[in-house]
């Protein structure tokens, strides 16, 4: 058959501020679309707005790129640096009497501005989500496309660039649709060939509005310092308007890269749900290993985090957190509501606490003595959650299990609402559960 021209896509971000999740989820669908058929991607920073554009916006664009394993294979290279493509572009089209340079209105007088001269037709294009749509231009006038011959509009600025970068396939949100017939206009007057069209649903959040900073975190470096995953904003992000075809929900990238098409985005507007991401970040919590698990969870929380800086912080992980963490940053709420401060400081409590419902004090002193000694007799280096169990819970089942398990919980935790009472035995360590006990039995 015919040999068919490689896929070329682009990465336009513009280095006006933090990538934005609605951003990097275009980023994402280009990325997938252009690996899945082995083509190129080339990223462009569209700083046309010098005022706004900065460098740190240039490299946390980058960073973020990485972290999230998009790469691509040319560039970055700047719309500032191209003036004089643009110029030449500008140059052809009022040579071949396609623009004219015109008097501002609005600006001062003398003010000049390149117009286009619009053939006033209607402009058909394929899109791959949408199918046919066609726009009357006749609406849009004989639009701007300069400022000067050297300060180029947008529309100008990124048909040049797709020409020159040989772009195949534009995938981008669905507010760019009423640019795409001036943008086909341009091509055509410049002699290019235009490219496929792709765009893709809104993002809204949960009140079916655009998502925005109102509803939450909308960065990436918002939700990595949430203690998101990487793979879990890629996973989920992908599943933002576009469907595997069925029930799947977690995917590593190289899944999405094989699964992924155009054809299944579907073009009604993507909820955002920052449950439903949490839910996905899970399942990339659980495929780790116990040591990756544990090692990203201290890079996340830091060494001089209480729970990091804990001699046992590996069992802490195992025992307590790893199940209950859906993402990382949950750490600090168990924190703050102390959830865990039997682990960092002896719990301090009434002695009235001590017993279950209107046990007499005396019984309860009673179990605590006989609790005290069946884990006196359990060898230090057999101390574990199955040696505290196998000690204590026979006399639990013969004498109540409220009577017996309630006063141990409270002398160890002090708290009603703790983990397993058994690992909290298990995590503080043979000496220190005694000692709790015997305190326990000192104030009753």
């Amino acid at each position: 058959g015919a040999h068919t021209p490689p896929i070329i896509t682009r990465y336009p971000p513009s280095p006006t501020g933090s990538l934005h999740i609605g951003n990097i989820r275009t980023l994402l669908f280009n990325y997938l679309y252009t690996r899945k058929h082995g083509g190129e991607i080339h990223l462009r920073f569209e700083d046309t707005d010098r005022a706004r554009s900065a460098k740190e916006h240039e490299a946390w664009a980058l960073e973020t790129l990485a972290a999230l394993g998009l790469d691509f294979d040319h560039g970055p290279v700047r719309q500032s640096e191209r003036t004089e493509r643009y110029s030449a572009a500008l140059r052809k089209l009022i040579d071949a009497d396609a623009a004219y340079i015109a008097e501002e209105s609005a600006g001062e007088p003398g003010a000049r501005v390149v117009r286009f001269r619009n053939p006033n037709t209607q402009v058909t294009f394929h899109d791959i989500i949408r199918g046919d749509i066609t726009i009357d231009t006749t609406d849009f006038g004989d639009f701007v496309i300069a400022r000067s011959e050297t300060n180029p509009l947008y529309h100008l600025s990124v048909v040049v660039d797709d020409m020159d970068m040989g772009v195949t396939h534009v995938i981008r949100g669905e507010d760019h649709i009423t640019s795409t017939p001036r943008q086909l206009l341009l091509i055509d007057a410049l002699g290019g060939r235009a490219p496929t069209y792709a765009h893709l649903p809104l993002i809204v959040g949960e009140d079916k509005k655009k998502l925005g900073k109102r509803h939450g975190a909308v960065t990436y470096r918002e939700f990595r310092d949430l203690g998101y995953l990487p793979e879990a904003i890629v996973n989920y992000l992908a599943l933002l308007g576009w469907n595997p075809g069925d029930d799947r929900e977690y995917f590593t990238k190289d899944e999405l890269v094989a699964e992924f098409s155009l054809e299944r985005v579907n073009n009604s507007p993507a909820m955002f749900s920052y449950e439903k991401l949490a839910s996905i970040n899970k399942l990339h919590l659980d495929a780790l290993s116990e040591e990756a698990y544990e090692q990203q969870l201290r890079a996340f929380l830091g060494e001089d985090n209480v729970l990091v800086a804990h001699p046992r912080f590996g069992d802490v992980v195992r025992l307590v957190l790893r199940e209950r963490l859906r993402v990382f940053g949950e750490v600090n709420d168990i924190l703050k509501k102390g959830e865990c401060d039997w682990l960092i400081t002896t719990p301090t409590y009434d002695a009235a606490e001590l017993s279950w419902k209107d046990t007499p004090k005396e019984k309860t002193k009673e179990h605590l003595a006989h609790v005290h000694s069946v884990l006196t007799d359990i060898d230090m280096r057999e101390w574990s959650v199955e040696a505290i169990t196998h000690a204590v819970m026979p006399y639990a089942q013969e004498c109540g299990k409220g009577e017996v398990l309630w006063p141990l919980r409270f002398a160890v935790s002090g708290t009603k609402k703790s983990p397993d009472l058994f690992t909290i035995c298990a995590l503080i360590g043979k000496d220190e559960t005694l000692a709790r006990v015997q305190h326990a039995l000192k104030i009753l």
